[in-house]
C-alpha cells in the first residue's frame, strides 16, 4: 500500500504544481536555490528531450503501453514482496510516467517549467519537471537493485 501511496503521491504532487505553472504569470526565468534552479515553461509535445515531438500519437501509445507494461510488472512484484528499493525505484517511474502520460492524453504535451543552472551547458538547456526528476531516480534504484531479481 505504500508503494502506491508513493506513485500517487508523485502523481498528485506534480499535477498541482503543473496546473499552477499554467495558470500562474510568472517572470521568465525567475531564479530560486541561490541561482541554481530556473523556472521556465515549456510545453513538450516529444518525448525526452522534443524526441519524436512531430509524432505525438506514437509518443502517447509508447508511453501509455510502456506505462501499461510497468504497472503490471511493479503490481507482479508488489505480490511477491521484492526488494523495498525495486518496488520505490517502480513507484516513483509509475507516478511520474503517469503524471507526464495523463498531460499527454488531456493536453497534448506535457508541461516542464524548470531547469538547472550548472557548468555543463547542455544540460542548462533541458527543461524538467518533477515527474521526470521522479522516472530518473525511480530508474537510478531499479538499476541499482534491480539485478536481485
Amino acid at each position: 500500500m505504500k508503494y502506491a501511496f508513493v506513485a500517487a503521491a508523485v502523481f498528485a504532487g506534480d499535477f498541482f504544481l503543473k496546473r499552477h505553472m499554467e495558470e500562474r504569470e510568472f517572470q521568465e526565468g525567475t531564479e530560486l536555490l541561490w541561482g541554481r534552479v530556473v523556472l521556465k515553461k515549456y510545453h513538450n509535445k516529444g518525448a525526452a528531450m522534443n524526441f519524436l515531438e512531430k509524432k505525438p500519437a506514437t509518443v502517447k501509445s509508447a508511453c501509455g503501453a510502456l506505462l501499461l507494461a510497468l504497472g503490471v510488472f511493479w503490481w507482479i512484484l508488489l505480490r511477491r514482496k521484492a526488494n523495498p528499493c525495486i518496488l520505490l525505484g517502480l513507484s516513483l517511474i509509475l507516478g511520474g510516467g503517469a503524471n507526464n502520460f495523463y498531460d499527454r492524453v488531456k493536453r497534448g504535451y506535457v508541461v516542464d517549467y524548470f531547469s538547472f543552472r550548472t557548468p555543463i551547458k547542455r544540460l542548462n538547456r533541458i527543461i524538467f519537471n518533477i515527474s521526470d526528476l521522479c522516472i530518473f531516480s525511480g530508474a537510478l534504484l531499479f538499476a541499482a537493485f534491480g539485478k536481485e531479481l
